[in-house]
Order: structure tokens, then sequence, then C-alpha cells
């Protein structure tokens, strides 16, 4: 079985060239950063739009789409900087086990569904822990750890 990953469609893109623009400017739109990560084999920065969120004093970054570049990206740097405006923020990533991923996409879910929801497949913030559990390893999950903070 391949890894989940579901491509970007035209709207999406300019969706996140939007928020995009709009976070590289220092006017995130409802929290969002553009993350930015060394490629795994260029070492060029790579940027994305992303939604951190804080769960039980942790913080972050969900896979919405599944095992995207930036999460292949990340798995091989080990971590990178979330921007807003000027402000850069360098963090390490620690890849979160499957089996305690329940309670963070629910989370993830409750905050950011209304933009993320539909990759979620018809899982949403009310769904049971077990079907949580059941979609987990589609969809990576990384803590952050704020590097200097």
């Amino acid at each position: 079985m391949s890894a989940r990953f579901i491509r970007p469609t035209r709207v999406d893109a300019a969706f996140n060239a939007v928020v995009g623009f709009s976070t590289r400017i220092g006017l995130p739109l409802a929290g969002s950063r553009v993350l930015a990560v060394r490629g795994r084999s260029s070492g060029e920065w790579r940027t994305t739009p992303v939604n951190p969120l804080r769960v039980g004093g942790a913080e972050y970054l969900v896979a919405p789409r599944g095992h995207a570049q930036w999460v292949r990206n990340i798995r091989v740097s080990g971590g990178g900087e979330l921007r807003a405006g000027r402000r850069a923020v360098a963090f390490r990533a620690v890849e979160v086990a499957d089996v305690d991923k329940p309670p963070i996409l629910r989370a993830y879910l409750k905050a950011w569904a209304w933009e993320v929801g539909r990759f979620f497949e018809g899982v949403d913030a009310n769904s049971p822990d077990e079907r949580l559990a059941e979609i987990a390893p589609g969809f990576p999950v990384f803590r952050i750890e704020r590097v200097g903070s």
C-alpha cells in the first residue's frame, strides 16, 4: 500500500498562495504560519503554509493531505522554521507515533475543519477514538520543539 497523499487542486494552490502571501507579509490567517524546511535533495529552503496547533502545552504540525513533500523533507532535515512576517522561529520536529495521534487529530479538526475537514474523508472532531486511530497512519503529525526559546 502506498503512503496516503492528496494532491492539491488548482483551487487549493490558489488558496495556499493567498494564505502564504498574507502570512509572509505579517497578516497570518487564523494563526497560520509559513513552514520553511530544507529540501531533502537540494538543501534549498522549501515553504508551504501550515496551521500549527497547541494541545496540552505542546505545539504540533499535522499533515492533512498525508505524506506531502514537506513531510518527507522534515523527516530528513529534522526541523525547520515557522515564519510570519519578519519573524522566524527555528524548531526541531519529533514525529508522533500513530497510537498517540487521536487526541491531536481531534483537536486539529476542532480548530481547522473549516479549512481542511474535506481531507479527512468523513472523519470529524466527534468521531470515536477508534476511528481516529484507524486513520492515524495517513496523517503525519510532528511535535514542534522550539530551538533557542
